[in-house]
């Protein structure tokens, strides 16, 4: 969502780099090209303005004219400055001392909020909390019935007493199933109310009923990150209507300019608590302003990645995994399946790769990348044998044909899978060896291991032997020196042989008087 508002912030920091010093000059083109970038994104006016005026004052103030990269203390001001707009710091759920604590979901038509109920339960229960959600959007064509079918996918209850379609009466229907949770000792009841207009004034009036009928703990205002300027003035309108203690961002994985996201905390004063970044049930993230203003600038989100990581898995095959790399076992097809596997429980590798730094540069690629060849290297390798998959060296050409018929691939796409996987083996052995400390060859990280120039270590030179001299008087002599040289015995490797008459068992061209001793470098 925010890729184009990323390209056009890293551009405009890219012009920064290399100056030792800026001018004021500098400064007004780098707002105004931030200002330019933020109007793009549809994030609302006055948040632009106060952005931009934030960023301003401290950009020519002392800690840029003081710091010795004033370039990069620019990306740093903009970025505090996207996390206190974002949010701030990030706030958890409120819970009743006494559960079962009440969430009431409210939004517009169409942003989400019954499968975000879904999302919401899910979380929850994997956070140890046992919730139950309420049908009380009687209002849409079926709503009861997503409700239940959303709940069943989230192994979550589902209170359901009316059919809906436009029967029965939402906020009975709220107060009966606090009333069951209550009985049941459900920790958390999620309210999932009718989508509304907000000039609608019958709907607003019913949400606040229900609300006023369950006394909700926390009231999430559910908005769809999709519609732009939009959201300032929905978000205001619900605020005035109903209330809300949180928002819910949710199509946060669209493709619009993501202006929503950037206005609506600043504006309502109401922190961002969830962000809802796909369709299925497992899109649900708690929502972090540092590192959602981190994968605007390009900077990655490495924390969100190791959280996911931890959740899926499983701290004895990671440790078993750890100990093939380290050469301990051998580190099989299998072991390259099973992680494969694990990698899918993870989520999108798309995502998964957008959150490492710097993938900005490479979006092009990360957007032509196909989901589906981690199937077709699933497909190969659940095509082999056992034993095949143990030992890889005994794929001959008959079996990789038999492979590739079984995939439904190609010998060449086999071939190519074997060469990473090869490849990619022999790098973690690598890694393993060196202790941490960088791929061999390559020297420590960072740097890569290459050498300044100028200073490269000179070609080894070859000890007692000439280059042919261009005086063919002299050319003669070496041709016939050479000639009279006798010839290395047999099996010898260096061309050094050893003489019969060399008391010493040195080679019979090495002086015999050498150091005592040092025959056993020699073999002896």
């Amino acid at each position: 969502m925010f890729a184009s508002l990323s390209d056009r912030l890293t551009a405009t920091f890219r012009s920064l780099r290399g100056k030792g010093r800026l001018t004021e000059d500098d400064i007004n083109t780098t707002v105004a090209e931030i200002r330019r970038a933020l109007l793009e994104a549809d994030v609302a006016l006055p948040v632009v303005r106060e952005f931009t005026a934030a960023v301003r004052e401290r950009a020519l103030s002392a800690e840029v004219s003081a710091a010795l990269n004033p370039g990069q203390q620019i990306v740093k001001i903009v970025n505090a400055e996207l996390v206190e707009i974002l949010g701030g710091q990030a706030r958890d759920l409120h819970f009743a001392k006494r559960p079962p604590t009440v969430i009431l979901l409210a939004g517009l038509q169409g942003a989400g909020k019954t499968t975000l109920a879904g999302k919401l339960g899910k979380w929850l229960r994997d956070q140890g909390h046992t919730p139950l959600l309420v049908a009380s959007d009687l209002q849409r064509p079926n709503a009861v019935t997503q409700l239940q079918v959303v709940g069943e996918r989230a192994g979550v209850p589902v209170w359901a007493p009316e059919p809906g379609n436009g029967v029965g009466d939402p906020v009975e229907v709220a107060r009966s199933g606090l009333a069951h949770a209550r009985d049941k000792q459900y920790s958390v009841v999620v309210v999932d109310t009718a989508g509304r207009l907000g000039v609608d004034a019958e709907l607003m009036a019913q949400a606040a009923n229900i609300r006023d009928a369950v006394d909700p703990d926390e009231i999430l205002f559910v908005l769809d990150a999709m519609i732009g300027q939009d959201a300032v003035t929905t978000a205001q309108a619900f605020a005035d209507g109903v209330g809300f203690t949180g928002v819910v961002l949710s199509k946060l994985d669209g493709d619009a300019r993501g202006g929503a996201a950037l206005s609506v905390a600043k504006v309502t004063g109401q922190p961002v608590l969830f962000a809802s970044t796909g369709e299925k049930l497992t899109d649900f993230e708690r929502f972090h302003a540092d590192r959602m203003a981190s994968r605007i600038l390009d900077m990655g989100d490495i924390l969100t990645l190791i959280e996911q990581a931890e959740r899926t898995f499983d701290a004895e095959q990671a440790e078993r995994m750890a100990a093939k790399v380290t050469g301990e076992e051998d580190f099989t097809l299998q072991d390259f399946l099973d992680q494969m596997q694990q990698l899918k429980k993870m989520g999108s590798m798309k995502k998964m790769l957008g959150m490492l730094p710097g993938m900005g540069q490479m979006r092009e690629a990360l957007e032509n990348f196909d989901e589906r060849d981690i199937d077709r290297v699933e497909a190969i390798v659940h095509s082999m044998t056992p034993a095949e998959r143990t030992n890889p060296k005994i794929l001959n050409g008959s079996r990789r044909s038999r492979i590739a018929r079984g995939s439904g691939t190609t010998v060449a796409e086999v071939n190519s899978l074997m060469e990473r996987f090869d490849a990619a083996k022999t790098m973690m052995r690598q890694m393993a060896r060196s202790g941490g400390k960088g791929v061999p060859g390559m020297g420590a990280l960072p740097g890569g291991g290459k050498k300044s120039k100028g200073r490269m270590a000179p070609p080894p030179q070859r000890k007692g032997k000439k280059g042919k001299s261009g005086n063919p008087a002299k050319r003669a002599q070496q041709e016939s020196a050479e000639a009279a040289r006798p010839a290395a015995p047999a099996g010898s490797a260096f061309g050094i042989g050893r003489s019969e008459d060399a008391p010493t068992g040195l080679p019979a061209d090495l002086p015999a008087d050498l150091p005592a001793g040092f025959e056993r470098f020699l073999g002896r």
